[in-house]
């Protein structure tokens, strides 16, 4: 009788965990929109992203945010970072996620998954009581992952780490195992690691998986095997390392017969870290050598800036016989829709009690060819500041003046000022080189009105938005701190 019991119960857990999908989410950071194989790149080879490509989906039209902090807020609430909570009501550079936020951790944690977050977190508030240095709800295993292994802030803000005092721990859960990192160059190998045995020890029931990695973030790093191999310089060297690890990843997946089962997602926290002088300007002091970062082409602009390089990113979906091998879609998707789009999968509860701007891609993810995007508008933001709107191919873009003062220190990317109302034809003009305003007036009408209506939701730099959460009181009044010459309307 107990034989059978015991039988029973495995195989009503193994009809549940085929129920349930793995899922993988692997974040690469600051990696730009053609610096993959499948996606333009001829200098940097990623054979196992190809593949994943030639086996899956591309999705072309696929928006991060314009940098990391609020990018991984995004990605974690399904929602765009300024609606999302922080404590004390404040609104940091780097976005701080309320401990009363629900990220896609905890609403598939409650749906029966196994989670654990490997790699860099960037969502922490500092505590000087706290082993770590920071405020452990707000950490990973406060925000719905079982596990957790990485950094929780990025490698640093240099060429080398020995041009600065910062260091960067590594943690295990809330332990640091690494009190300063002085090399970058295994990181990718400990991640693989860390992920590898992580899918193995939860091969029998539903896991998430998220694998963010540090890499191709400055300071670079790369192991023996890759470095100095890559036609594409350090930074190509870093990028093929993290195309290994994704092909080891689906290789374990094959090898344990789950490939068919899980979900994988490979994409960017944001556009290249383009800064070869401090700030691009022509006189600055010289920073980032172009083979330290990537490449955003044919899109303009990069990380910090709301042009397309700062937004759009690579992005692969591969799903054996559920997504169809070797599709595309330029349907506007974004990392906000991950979180209804693996809630939806895992039979799990989208958070009914607040708004999520993200929308499930499950048809799209199915039908690529005939499915279009479930969103009307996708709103382009510098820290608090909404400077463009994107409807179906049609791109506005707001007055601004140069280096904005509201945006704080990405400020210093946007050199050059947005003097007129301008519309973008993206399907004709993706390098958004010509203004068409003046020839469609009607649709930039539409679109400033799409404008109007997210600064009332949203907010704006000088506006609290009417759907922004605030959990520690009432909501602050919002001004534009500093002045500017002209207004953006």
């Amino acid at each position: 009788m107990m034989r059978l019991v015991i039988f029973l119960l495995a195989l009503c857990s193994a009809l549940f965990a085929a129920d349930k999908p793995n899922i993988v989410l692997i974040f690469a950071d600051d990696l730009g929109y053609s610096d993959l194989g499948c996606f333009g790149s001829t200098k940097i080879k990623t054979p196992h992203l190809d593949k994943m490509a030639a086996e899956g989906l591309r999705l072309t039209s696929f928006y991060a945010q314009a940098v990391c902090g609020p990018s991984r807020a995004a990605l974690m609430t399904g929602c765009y970072p300024i609606r999302v909570a922080e404590p004390g009501n404040k609104k940091n550079q780097h976005t701080v996620m309320h401990p009363k936020e629900i990220t896609m951790a905890e609403v598939l944690r409650e749906a029966g998954y196994a989670t654990a977050c490997i790699g860099k977190w960037h969502l922490g508030e500092h505590a000087k009581d706290s082993p770590t240095g920071f405020d452990p709800a707000t950490m990973p295993n406060g925000q719905g992952f079982d596990y957790f292994y990485g950094t929780p802030l990025f490698n640093g803000a240099t060429v080398n780490v020995a041009d600065s005092k910062f260091r960067s721990t590594i943690l295990r859960n809330e332990q640091v195992v690494t009190p300063a990192v002085e090399s970058w160059d295994h990181i990718t190998q400990d991640y693989t690691r860390e992920a590898l045995d992580f899918i193995r020890q939860q091969r029998e029931k539903p896991f998430f998986l998220y694998l963010a990695h540090n890499m191709p973030h400055i300071p670079l790093g790369a192991s023996e095997k890759f470095k100095g191999k890559s036609a594409g310089g350090l930074y190509g060297d870093a990028v093929e390392e993290m195309d290994w690890s994704c092909g080891e990843i689906i290789n374990t997946l094959r090898e344990l017969g789950l490939a068919e089962n899980t979900l994988v997602i490979f994409t960017s926290d944001n556009g290249p870290w383009v800064e070869t002088t401090r700030g691009m300007e022509p006189d600055g002091k010289v920073f980032i050598p172009r083979d330290h970062s990537g490449n955003a082409d044919p899109l303009r602009g990069y990380k910090m800036l709301t042009w397309e390089g700062g937004l759009r990113v690579p992005c692969v979906a591969w799903w054996p016989g559920k997504i169809p091998a070797g599709t595309s879609s330029d349907a506007i998707t974004s990392t906000i829709d991950l979180l209804p789009t693996f809630s939806s999968i895992a039979g799990g509860k989208t958070p009914s009690d607040r708004v999520i701007d993200g929308r499930d891609l499950t048809p799209l993810l199915r039908d690529p060819a005939t499915t279009a995007s479930p969103h009307e508008a996708f709103y382009y933001y510098s820290f608090t500041h909404l400077q463009a709107v994107r409807s179906g191919k049609w791109k506005f873009v707001r007055k601004r003046p140069a280096h904005p003062p509201w945006v704080g220190w990405s400020g210093r990317f946007a050199g050059n000022a947005v003097n007129d109302f301008s519309l973008y034809d993206l399907d004709n003009d993706i390098g958004e080189t010509r203004n068409v305003a003046a020839e469609h007036p009607e649709v930039l009408d539409r679109l400033r009105q799409l404008a109007h209506e997210a600064r009332m939701d949203l907010g704006d730099y000088d506006h609290t938005g009417s759907g922004a959460r605030f959990f520690d009181g009432p909501a602050p009044t919002r001004k534009a701190p500093g002045k500017a010459k002209g207004k953006s309307k």
